[in-house]
């Protein structure tokens, strides 16, 4: 994997707040627990990537909630930030199976103890990405990329030099181990869910690669400049995304009839290619390619607690590669969440009640006195 390199090395920044009111549209960051979000952007002036690429200018969007505090030194103490999965983005988490277990009073990330932080990744979301007009042309990137510029969101634009909690789902997850091994001191501790820290290799590969593939091999993607979604490559990539993140024994009871399950087929392909775009999604598969922390988890110095499912078809539990790389973390813990007939597999990371238990304790046992 390409080390990270010093930040002032690749870039420079200037930092723009947008509109703190809440937003009202479809998707908006909605009020949590009393708290309302504030919407901000974070410019990056000649972003140069690992590929020796370049652009004059990245726009990084995040949301915060909660209220950030300083010591008398001026530093924040109780910032927590929350990375989002491949494909994804902040809006992810605006779902109550997420919001409902975490941010009430009393709860393990109560907004009136914490500012919590949410960035929409690079190429993602509400940042620079393929489809804002550079379609194929767009610079080629990867996990390094996107880690440090959400690292220039925080240190730079946010002006925190240290963070109560990194914290991460899926591909949010394998950037927590990316920060932990690169800014060993800059967190109290690590929480990821839904990844394994080794290179994607084996079956998790293979399902990305047949999406990749499909894409570029549509002849209706015409090397990126289509004018509509090539249909063909966004029904594939729907179809291999959904088996991705399925649930063996909670799909069999849910989906207990052949036109149930039809259905539940149907309204995915339609909802999948409504929502993605077809650039986007061959980036964002491509990007995990430089991932491999497996060498350097000794680094890590953080407590760090790595949650699983035992029914996620992307991180198999029998493989053993997250408990074999665990014990390279002096304390490190993996916890393996069991399959039943109501968990929810790779998905597992956005049902706060299933692992909430396990994040308190983490910040509890990491607090100061």
């Amino acid at each position: 994997m390409k080390r990270l390199v010093p930040l002032a090395l690749l870039v420079a920044a200037h930092h723009v707040h947008a509109d703190p009111k809440p937003a009202t549209k479809p998707g908006a960051p909605p009020v949590i627990a009393g708290v309302s979000p504030v919407l901000g952007d974070f410019k990056i002036k000649n972003f140069k990537f690992t590929s020796g690429e370049s652009l004059p200018e990245v726009n990084v969007h995040y949301t915060t909630y909660g209220t950030a505090r300083r010591d008398a030194a001026g530093h924040v103490t109780n910032a927590v930030v929350i990375m989002h999965g491949t494909t994804g983005s902040s809006t992810q988490f605006w779902r109550k199976q997420f919001i409902e277990p975490l941010f009430g009073p009393g709860q393990a990330l109560d907004l009136t103890k914490y500012y919590v932080i949410f960035p929409d990744a690079l190429g993602h979301g509400g940042s620079t990405k393929p489809s804002d007009g550079l379609h194929a042309k767009f610079p080629h990137y990867g996990y390094v990329d996107l880690v440090q510029s959400e690292h220039a969101l925080i240190t730079e634009g946010l002006k925190i030099d240290h963070l109560r909690l990194v914290m991460g789902t899926s591909m949010g997850c394998m950037h927590s181990f990316l920060w932990a091994e690169n800014w060993p001191s800059a967190m109290d501790a690590v929480f990821g869910l839904a990844c394994t820290p080794a290179a994607i290799t084996g079956r998790n590969r293979v399902w990305r690669k047949m999406i990749i593939d499909g894409i570029q091999q549509d002849p209706d993607w015409l090397a990126g400049e289509y004018t509509k979604q090539p249909r063909a490559a966004m029904l594939a990539a729907g179809q291999i995304f959904a088996l991705a993140n399925s649930a063996p024994l909670a799909d069999q009871k849910r989906l207990a009839t052949r036109e149930v399950a039809d259905k539940e087929v149907e309204d995915g392909e339609a909802k999948f290619s409504a929502s993605y775009d077809a650039n986007d999604l061959l980036y964002a598969f491509a990007a995990s390619f430089d991932y491999d922390p497996a060498p350097e988890l000794g680094k890590i110095t953080a407590p760090l607690v790595l949650v699983n499912s035992a029914d996620d078809f992307i991180n198999p539990p029998e493989l053993g590669i997250a408990e074999r790389e665990i014990k390279k973390i002096k304390r490190g813990r993996f916890v393996l969440l069991p399959a039943t007939d109501t968990s929810h597999g790779h998905g597992t990371h956005s049902w706060g009640a299933e692992w909430d238990k396990d994040l308190k304790e983490l910040l509890t046992s990491t607090a100061k006195r």
